[in-house]
């Protein structure tokens, strides 16, 4: 089986390395270097750095859409090209360049949460489930039909780095178990429900800010899904406050108003919510290191009455 690779953060590596278990990968596509770090150094994406290791050839094309990348595409016979967390939308000459079309590995259970942050709004919005979906990919946004489906239950306190590490594993596991029944002409593919679609755009920094009128529960959720990027975010004393953990508060007191500290000693810090109360476990001042909630309130922080 020829293959292609298609991807370029952490998360693919795992599934470029079952790839490799089970074919003969005559190239890897990632996104180009970018500069990374305050000294904004060049920095290769993880998939490139992987597929040097395993001495697998690598194009960075900056410009899809040329027809030239899609004539390199055709050029190198593949039966099939797989596509994880690629970051672009590949063109019909792209797609239609392996003999057996472009499959995806999606971190979601599809119809839901097409888009590139999936993991991220799945934990945000309280979702019990996710998974993954190996699919055929079309001109549209993770619209193609399905081949196979890998659920998992999310954990009521996992973030969705955490859920993401797992969900790159179970990628991984169904590239190994089903892509070779694809090429076999085993898999049968299944139109998507449009109707039951839902979207899950790619993450911008304020998609951080913590709207403390929500539920308490859903405050939480919040948090874990923005973990480990852009991050839980409110404001205090004109500083920016990183809200790294939380928990569902037992305390609560219904005459505070959202967002105003209810509880603040040695044991514990207490925020108000729209409904209920959470406690801040863990959290990271602007310009300071992560602490404890409490040992924030110890340092003099923060106090009973603050308002973030």
């Amino acid at each position: 089986m020829r293959t292609l690779f298609f991807g370029t953060p952490a998360f693919a590596v795992p599934c470029l390395d079952a790839l490799h278990g089970i074919s003969e990968i005559v190239g890897v596509v990632c996104q180009p270097d970018k500069p990374v770090g305050r000294g904004l150094t060049l920095t290769p994406p993880p998939v490139k750095a992987r597929a040097l290791e395993l001495g697998l050839t690598v194009v960075q094309p900056t410009k899809l859409r040329t027809g030239e990348f899609g004539e390199w595409v055709k050029a190198q016979n593949a039966d099939v090209a797989l596509v994880v967390a690629y970051g672009r939308i590949l063109p019909k000459d792209v797609l239609d360049g392996p003999r057996l079309g472009c499959v995806n590995v999606h971190a979601s259970l599809l119809p839901k949460y097409r888009g590139a942050a999936p993991i991220s709004w799945a934990v945000v919005h309280g979702e019990a489930e996710t998974g993954v979906t190996l699919m055929l990919l079309d001109e549209g946004m993770d619209t193609g039909d399905t081949l196979a489906f890998f659920p998992t239950p999310i954990g009521p306190n996992e973030t969705s780095g955490e859920l993401a590490e797992r969900v790159a594993r179970i990628g991984a596991d169904a590239v190994t178990s089903m892509l070779p029944r694809f090429t076999a002409g085993d898999l049968t593919r299944t139109p998507q429900d449009a109707a039951r679609a839902s979207s899950a755009p790619i993450l911008k920094k304020e998609d951080g800010r913590i709207d403390w009128s929500l539920s308490a529960q859903r405050v939480h959720d919040h948090v874990r899904g923005m973990s480990p990027w852009p991050g839980a975010t409110a404001q205090v004393g004109g500083k920016l406050l990183k809200v790294l953990a939380t928990h569902v508060a037992s305390a609560s007191r219904e005459s505070a108003a959202p967002g105003e500290v209810i509880l603040a000693d040695k044991g514990h810090l207490v925020v108000m919510c729209g409904q209920g109360a959470v406690e801040l476990v863990t959290v990271q001042l602007e310009g300071r290191k992560p602490v404890r909630g409490v040992d924030w309130v110890m340092g003099r922080g923060v106090k009973e009455g603050d308002r973030l």
